[in-house]
């Protein structure tokens, strides 16, 4: 358990205080930049902030319950889609710093929060830990549709980020039911959302 400890603890400060490296090229690459406006480019900005806020909650989130479960193939699992999601968060940081813009001061409470949920779900059973993978990944896949209906029609490589990562959560969210996830009760669902909600508009600011 000691060692998981680490590892987490590691985890938790490549994801908050480390430039992230991607295992697999950004989306954008290859994409001319388009000749957006200062509000076009604040408004694009915005919404990749909130999705890397949602790459570290991810982190935060399959770290945890990577470090909780005792069943080694789900824990390798999980582990595998912490990494996918490392791109994610490399992909946005990249982003950000493209559009000339940071990412949000608040990262390290939203890391926390999420690597306390993905604990205590994780302490209940494999199953509803799973569920909440679930069903948080279906919920930023939503999130991530909203995006591409907001960013500027021609800033294409943030649409290109945007679009695979919506992909790529989809594949998440299916691969957890494959694995046997329980469904996520609808007060936790609600409660879920409202969280998101503030998280999102909050990081669209700050």
């Amino acid at each position: 358990m000691q060692d998981r400890l680490l590892s987490a603890a590691d985890t938790a400060l490549r994801t908050l205080f480390a430039t992230p490296h991607a295992a697999h090229p950004s989306p954008a690459t290859g994409i001319p930049e388009a000749d957006l406006s200062a509000e076009e480019k604040k408004l694009s900005a915005s919404y990749m902030r909130v999705n890397h806020v949602g790459e570290v909650c991810a982190q935060a989130l399959y770290t945890a319950q990577a470090m909780v479960t005792r069943d080694e193939q789900l824990r390798e699992h999980l582990l595998e889609a912490a990494q996918e999601e490392m791109d994610h968060l490399a992909w946005t940081h990249q982003r950000l710093q493209d559009l000339g813009e940071r990412p949000s001061i608040l990262n390290p409470l939203w890391f926390a929060g999420a690597f306390l949920i993905g604990t205590v779900a994780a302490k209940v059973s494999d199953r509803a830990s799973l569920g909440f993978v679930e069903e948080t990944e279906n919920q930023v896949s939503l999130h991530l549709q909203s995006h591409l209906e907001l960013l500027p029609v021609h800033d294409a490589p943030s649409r290109a980020v945007v679009s695979q990562m919506k992909a790529d959560e989809e594949r998440h969210a299916a691969a957890a039911v494959d694995a046997g996830a329980l469904p996520v009760p609808l007060p936790a669902r609600m409660l879920m959302k409202i969280a998101s909600k503030v998280m999102t508009v909050t990081a669209h600011r700050i």
